[in-house]
């Protein structure tokens, strides 16, 4: 969690991969991670994603994997410039009748 003046500005949740990805070894998850709009672009983000990866490294696992929606490119551009890329898979979530599309990322740790 990211802490500024107004109490939590952003945070970040991880763990074990819950889908089989391509390559050697085990794989983290980011589940999700989130910002105060008003503070995107500031670093936070880039910080909490760097911790998790530090703490997913030092629990043993060799990648990490992560899901965006297929419309939302700041966020692709965000995690392409923390080293991931798009590895062609993609899903499918139905929200209140609305389809989203996501696109799996995924980078070495």
């Amino acid at each position: 969690m990211a802490l500024g003046d107004r109490g939590p500005v952003g945070w970040i949740c991880f763990g074990p991969c819950r889908s089989e990805i391509p390559g050697p070894g085990q794989a983290g998850e980011v589940y999700a991670l989130y910002v105060s709009p008003d503070l995107i672009g500031r670093g936070i983000g880039r910080i909490l994603l760097g911790e998790a990866h530090s703490q997913m490294k030092g629990q043993g696992f060799e990648a990490s994997a992560l899901w965006v929606l297929c419309d939302n490119q700041r966020a692709q551009r965000f995690y392409e410039r923390a080293g991931y890329q798009a590895d062609g898979a993609a899903q499918d979530d139905v929200y209140d009748g609305i389809t989203l599309t996501e696109r799996r990322y995924q980078r070495v740790l």
